[in-house]
């Protein structure tokens, strides 16, 4: 097969797996939106089991088999996307002596998998500790940008220097993103997201009451249940109000990117990559502010973790699009079919 082809390919699969890890971020939201992170109290399987009920200690009540199955359907979904990653690593292996077959950033994304599986193990026998839990979703959020990067062809085009000056930008923008995501984690993870239920003041105060002494400890112990949460409301406040704070500044250096790449990019593709960011940014937080008006219920929660997947891969664009690697004969794969 041509090297062409096979990297047409190989980029069609990252994509298919980028698709999956997208639905088990937001798969791995409901679960948790659920109360069900505990559904199984086992690991990989279930009461012993591939399947809730298959067993003599299956779940007696139907909330509790329900519970079970909403998190394995989670574990198929994640098992799954493990053995593409793994497939996408042994194509690299295979096939590293093509020219333009990435490596190193598939045998990275292979490590972050098995560090997601190590997780969400961890998940389950440390019994929802937020620390865990939100490492989880980083490490979630991370398979899905690096999935992305790889399904996307490189830019031949050269930047030009207006454009390769909005690089430190983006990677400031991309640790602003990177916090407030953990931020938004550990505000979900602590069962913080109700602890402000009115915008735009929280507790009717501009500056509410808030506990930041117990509101960021990041371990309280081992054999410590979580679910529900344990922290008392005034640490919780401070944690959704912090979170709040993190969105206005986040926020505002994601859209002012946005702007400046839309603005001063000559490329289409730097261009549609700074809107992209921009309405990623807005729809989030308008997401947001109708969770906090609606009352925090499974759809607008869902939706929420939906939407920093949706940033994590309008940011994966753009960074993308900055950082192009020129290659003769290179085939970009929106605007090619496979060499034949």
């Amino acid at each position: 097969m041509h090297p062409q082809r096979r990297l047409f390919w190989f980029r069609r699969l990252a994509l298919a797996g980028a698709l999956l890890a997208a639905a088990v971020v937001v798969l791995g939201a409901w679960v948790r939106l659920t109360d069900a992170g505990l559904g199984c109290p086992d690991w990989p399987g279930c009461y012993g089991h591939i399947y809730p009920n298959a067993g003599h200690s299956a779940p007696q009540s139907s909330e509790s088999f329900a519970k079970a199955l909403h998190e394995m359907i989670h574990r198929y979904f994640a098992t799954t996307l493990g053995a593409i990653i793994t497939s996408l690593l042994v194509w690299a292996v295979i096939f590293r002596r093509d020219r333009d077959q990435p490596l190193i950033p598939v045998a990275l994304l292979f490590v972050v998998v098995c560090l997601q599986g190590a997780l969400g193990a961890l998940t389950v026998t440390l019994l929802l500790k937020p620390l865990i839990v939100t490492a989880h979703l980083l490490g979630g959020l991370t398979t899905l940008g690096l999935l992305w990067w790889l399904s996307l062809s490189p830019d031949a085009r050269p930047l030009t220097d207006r454009e390769a000056g909005l690089r430190l930008y983006a990677l400031i923008a991309l640790a602003a993103m990177i916090l407030q995501i953990a931020l938004g984690g550990w505000t979900s993870t602590n069962y913080a997201a109700v602890a402000c239920p009115d915008f735009p003041t929280c507790q009717r105060s501009w500056w509410p009451a808030m506990d930041y002494r117990d509101a960021f400890v990041l371990w309280h112990g081992i054999k410590l249940d979580y679910e529900g949460g344990v922290l008392a409301n005034p640490a919780r406040v401070a944690i959704h109000f912090t979170h709040r704070l993190g969105a206005l500044v986040a926020g505002s250096i994601l859209i002012s990117l946005g702007v400046a790449a839309t603005a001063i990019a000559k490329s289409p593709r730097v261009k549609r990559a700074g809107r992209l960011i921009a309405v990623a940014v807005v729809l989030q937080i308008s997401i947001g502010i109708a969770t906090v008006h609606w009352g925090v219920h499974l759809t607008l929660a869902t939706l929420h973790n939906a939407g920093a997947a949706f940033l994590v891969i309008s940011m994966a664009t753009l960074l993308r699009a900055l950082w192009p690697a020129p290659a003769v004969g290179m085939v970009p794969l929106q605007h090619a079919d496979p060499p034949r």
